[in-house]
């Protein structure tokens, strides 16, 4: 059992205690709070002090590691304590922590690492053997560091960062310095490089002040289950640190966990996606819990349903809260409160809430032209939180951020009373259980199977998970495709949450005279009905 929270110490202002940039997140509460616990992880407690002076040693262990400012350094394993030490290590050393999502397949990954020159990977044990795999395809990277085990061929983490004295390296830290850089699949299957800098961080954690966002104090103990490597897992997870809170971390998303941390701490918030609710409401563990300190769950990446805010209700007995946003937007958009929860009002279930106080939201035309409310087009968002580009993009970068506007690429009205819906997605995407899938890249690992002539990817409706893969496909002539092994040889390729979950064979697809792809047409019969045309 982690040992008990101290008596709880008096709330900052709004001002955070003068915290201008992220690196000052340690060193505020390090020297305001230093015996408080910061970080639980494992059975393992970190204290402000501790966060502070081992986030020092990490960073001049970066500097004197990495070959020069705003170099990049790869994370390629499950959610750690080691990674917040990581977090404020390349915060406060002015170099870029690149996190990678390990649900990849090895060539996904290896592309990743390349693509953002990282000189260094800091990777676990159940990921020592995969990045060892692909290690002489990536010619930049130096060293292998492992959190936690010893390998011949990686250097001991707790090793590497405690050769260095704890002292802060007391750097400068510019507004636009980046602090981490998280990839995001593009419609051509290009991961791009989203850079998140110090203005970008601060405009996300300002949030934490407004009584739409929960009013987070020093107070509150989190529960972040959701991996690292996502935006949604890395920003919620500084929230309560932002606050002077502690973060109870868990290693993967799981309800069992999830609900063991409940009964282990005085857990006070949690951040999920819906699919994970309900697998929590109908965990057999549920029952016996005890949600007493338990105040607001917010959760992203899809709507929730009616049923499973009823029963969340019920039993949580908290506030729900939902936000829309983005990786380009370090996740910040739009916010459906607490208030707006109502069973009575099915409606706004539906929505995405309204734009935060720190976002300037738009709907426009194919032309820019902003239309009026109750009318679908293109959702423009624009604040401190909008990324500053694409890593080594700048065509793509030009072509989403505009006059400081970045084009989200998916379509969405306001209503009457200023509440957002998304309708559809310009580029096709598909959002799967919190998780972004981009069809253009299962047909290009699919279109290599020697018995597909032609190949569409689809999302469909799923009652879990919001939206199922589905490929519908084309045979080549004297082929017979027997599903399973079709999905079976994609996950050669593609990372398993990215396959096809159900498979459809037909004669011909769509197309119009240009030769087009008609998707719109491929997705009618399974949305027939729905208002919504995503998950």
């Amino acid at each position: 059992m982690p040992p008990a929270l101290p008596s709880p110490a008096p709330p900052w202002p709004l001002q955070r205690a003068g915290i201008r940039c992220f690196a000052d997140i340690p060193r505020a509460y390090g020297r305001s709070t230093p015996d408080r616990p910061a970080l639980m992880f494992d059975g393992r407690t970190t204290t402000w002090r501790q966060w502070d002076r081992r986030s020092n040693q990490a960073a001049h262990a970066l500097r004197a590691s990495l070959s020069a400012p705003q170099a990049r350094f790869g994370y390629l394993a499950k959610n750690s304590d080691r990674f917040f030490e990581l977090y404020m290590g390349a915060a406060k050393s002015g170099t870029v922590l690149v996190p990678v999502n390990w649900r990849l397949a090895a060539p996904e990954i290896a592309v990743i690492l390349d693509d953002a020159q990282v000189e260094i990977v800091f990777v676990d044990r159940e990921f020592h053997g995969l990045l060892r795999s692909i290690r002489r395809e990536l010619p930049q990277m130096r060293n292998m560091v492992c959190i936690d085990a010893t390998f011949e061929d990686c250097i001991d983490y707790e090793s590497w960062r405690d050769s260095q004295p704890d002292t802060d390296p007391d750097l400068p830290s510019a507004d636009d310095d980046v602090v981490i850089q998280m990839y995001t699949s593009g419609t051509t299957g290009l991961p791009k490089g989203v850079q998140i800098s110090n203005r970008n961080l601060i405009a996300n954690l300002g949030q934490v002040d407004t009584e739409a966002n929960g009013r987070w104090s020093a107070q509150d103990v989190a529960i972040v289950p959701l991996p690292l490597f996502h935006a949604g897992g890395s920003t919620y997870g500084m929230y309560a640190p932002y606050a002077g809170g502690c973060v109870v971390l868990l290693r993967e998303a799981t309800a069992s966990l999830i609900l063991q941390a409940f009964r282990q701490h005085p857990v006070t918030k949690l951040g999920i996606v819906p699919a994970l609710l309900a697998a929590i409401l109908d965990h057999p563990d549920c029952a016996g819990t005890d949600f007493e300190h338990f105040d607001m769950l917010t959760y992203g990446g899809s709507p929730i349903s009616a049923d499973v805010l009823e029963r969340g209700l019920r039993t949580l007995n908290c506030g729900f809260l939902q936000m829309f946003g983005m990786t380009e937007s370090t996740t910040v958009g739009t916010v459906l409160s607490p208030e707006d929860h109502d069973p009575a009002r099915p409606e706004l279930l539906t929505s995405c809430g309204r734009p935060s106080s720190r976002t300037e939201l738009r709907i426009v035309d194919f032309d820019g032209t902003d239309l009026p409310a109750m009318e679908t087009g293109e959702i423009l968002l624009r604040g401190d939180f909008i990324t500053q580009g694409y890593w080594r993009r700048p065509e793509a970068t030009a072509a989403a951020i505009r006059d400081g506007w970045y084009h989200s690429g998916d379509a969405g009205y306001l209503d009457e009373q200023g509440y957002l819906h998304v309708r559809d997605r310009l580029k096709d995407m598909i959002v799967s259980g919190g998780e972004n899938v981009y069809p253009a890249e299962i047909e290009s690992a699919l279109s290599r199977h020697p018995g597909i002539a032609d190949v569409a990817v689809i999302g469909v409706p799923d009652a879990r998970w919001g939206e199922a893969v589905k490929a519908v496909i084309v045979p080549r002539a004297g082929f017979t495709l027997d599903a399973a092994e079709v999905i079976a040889f994609a996950r050669t390729l593609i990372a398993g949450f990215k396959c096809p979950k159900s498979i459809d064979i037909v004669e011909t697809l769509p197309r119009n005279p240009s030769g087009k792809l008609l998707k719109r047409v491929l997705r009618e019969p399974y949305w027939k009905g729905m208002e919504r045309q995503v998950g």
